[in-house]
């Protein structure tokens, strides 16, 4: 038993949440402060929230499919989009229907399936909830360009990283894209026929499609 416990104690020690572990070990500091940044997420969006009488999900949804093409607006992919199963999706498009925020437009082929647009009043309330990260985009403001360039530049490696070990579902960065390449080592795109700077990198393109897995 006391062996068990002097093993329990070490895992404990290097906790990334342990303020010790973190003094000794940067990787663990910065964990730690994606984990601070993510609280930031649901305190904005819960203030919203309470506005406009919504769960943050729901405005999640909302705002998803207000600026993706319809293709990505179905249950399926919104599951995979907010990493929660389909029936919790179902539900939150079912109260959506319900208020009358969205229109399901329904496929002719095959009547359970559908894919999702806005209503007039979806488009209201996503007019009144898009901006609920702007208190967090006003501080990021304040960076220089040469560390906004820096800081995007390891956020867009570390999305592809945790969508390739499988703990992100969906990304749509360059990375990950068919069109993606290296040209005498440079980032290029095959679709645009350019070279990519840095700051080029999409997180979120339109136009993507994901390269295959070796």
């Amino acid at each position: 038993m006391p062996v068990e416990q002097n093993s329990a104690g070490l895992f404990m020690r290097k906790s990334t949440f342990n303020p010790e572990q973190q003094e000794k070990d940067i990787s663990s500091k910065i964990v730690a402060g994606l984990e601070r940044v993510s609280e930031v997420f649901k305190v904005l969006l819960w203030e919203k929230a309470k506005l406009v009488g919504l769960s943050p999900i729901q405005i999640q949804v909302l705002i998803f499919i207000a600026f993706h093409k319809q293709s990505l607006c179905n249950v399926s992919h919104l599951a995979r989009e907010f990493n929660v199963t389909k029936p919790t999706i179902s539900d939150v498009i079912r109260v959506l229907d319900q208020k009358g925020l969205i229109v399901k437009d329904v496929s002719l082929s095959d009547s359970r399936s559908y894919s999702i647009t806005l209503s007039e009043l979806g488009n209201d309330i996503v007019s009144q909830t898009y901006d609920f990260s702007s208190p967090l985009k006003k501080q990021v403001d304040d960076f220089s360009q040469s560390e906004l360039e820096s800081l995007f530049s390891t956020l867009s490696q570390l999305i592809f990283k945790l969508n390739r070990n499988g703990i992100l579902s969906v990304q749509r960065t360059c990375f990950g894209c068919k069109f993606y390449e290296k040209n005498n080592g440079n980032d290029y795109c095959s679709l645009l026929q350019k070279e990519l700077l840095s700051q080029e990198i999409r997180l979120d393109c339109p136009e993507f499609e994901e390269k295959a897995r070796g």
